[in-house]
């Protein structure tokens, strides 16, 4: 017998434009990578997530949003932590080639935590 799958929280910085995708996936999938984005890069802390999508989607898109999503623990353990800048600021860098099957074990939807315009 087994019990519940062990998850790992991420966050993800959007703009609206990537928002409606996800929707458009009924919140259960990111949207292929377009040419100029080889990876797809879900962060690990809340609070960088909401810098980004203060600091960047805003002034880019006109809105921010920042969305919560789990994976399966046992799947992420193939993407190393990337520390980009102060130790808060860390992100998985998923090749854009294997978003499906990263899309594949996402357990439930993708929600929306903070919007900002």
């Amino acid at each position: 017998m087994t019990g519940p799958k062990v998850t790992t929280t991420l966050w993800r910085p959007t703009g609206p434009e990537e928002l409606d995708l996800v929707r458009e996936l009924d919140w259960r999938a990111w949207p292929p990578r377009l040419p100029e984005q080889p990876i797809f890069y879900p962060v690990l802390d809340e609070d960088y997530a909401i810098k980004i999508a203060r600091e960047w989607n805003v002034r880019h898109s006109g809105a921010g949003f920042v969305t919560r999503f789990e994976v399966g623990s046992e799947f992420l353990r193939r993407y190393p932590v990337r520390q980009v800048g102060g130790r808060t600021i860390l992100e998985l860098w998923v090749p854009a080639e294997e978003l499906d099957e990263f899309n594949a074990h996402i357990v439930g939807e993708i929600q929306v935590v903070h919007t900002f315009r």
